[in-house]
């Protein structure tokens, strides 16, 4: 089966394509030739990843789907949540980000977090929403070389490295985009298309 993943996010086509590894083949946004930098001006999650995947799915008219991921902060009222890629400005800086973050809990205990993805998929007529949810906590200070965004500053709950020390086949078992992907494809692989 062949489904478009509506994102320009090289690391997650990337992380994505490994988790389906030979079940589903992810098609770019590229290789459809679409190019748009498509608007995330929803203010939940679910709200950008349906305003992507139904994008693509009215331009292009193929099945597709979308993700939006949130880092929530419980001591900062679980920001940034849906602004966490803008979390510092609008250039998507993740190094900005961190650095903004890491200062805003200088003096906090409670460094509880969770990475929240919500995947919109549309396929045919149907449109479904998938979530997964990985509770942890956001350390003092980066470590780690792998991943990308704030992996380098989040710890997943039951491990004492972060996402960036754990490495991809460790995360790609038990992130939250793993955990949406899982049951995307697990939905996908009860479809006859």
């Amino acid at each position: 089966m062949k489904i478009v993943f509506a994102t320009n996010n090289k690391h997650k086509l990337e992380e994505v394509r490994k988790i389906v590894a030979g079940k589903i083949e992810i098609v770019s946004l590229e290789e459809i030739s679409c190019f748009e930098d498509i608007p995330e001006t929803a203010d939940t999650l679910e709200g950008n990843a349906l305003l992507k995947a139904n994008y693509i799915k009215n331009k292009f008219g193929l099945n597709c789907f979308a993700d939006d991921t949130g880092l929530e902060v419980e001591a900062l009222n679980n920001a940034p949540g849906v602004f966490s890629a803008r979390y510092a400005g609008t250039a998507h800086d993740s190094e900005a980000n961190m650095k903004k973050l890491l200062s805003e809990l200088t003096d906090k205990e409670n460094r509880k977090a969770r990475f929240r993805t919500v995947i919109a998929l549309i396929i045919e007529n149907d449109t479904l929403l998938f979530e997964g949810i990985v509770n942890g906590s956001i350390g003092t200070e980066k470590k780690g070389e792998n991943g990308f965004g704030y992996d380098p500053v989040f710890i997943p709950e039951g491990y004492t490295q972060s996402f960036a020390e754990l490495g991809d086949e460790i995360k790609n078992k038990i992130s939250h985009r793993a955990e949406a992907v899982h049951k995307l494809n697990d939905y996908l692989n009860t479809l006859k298309l």
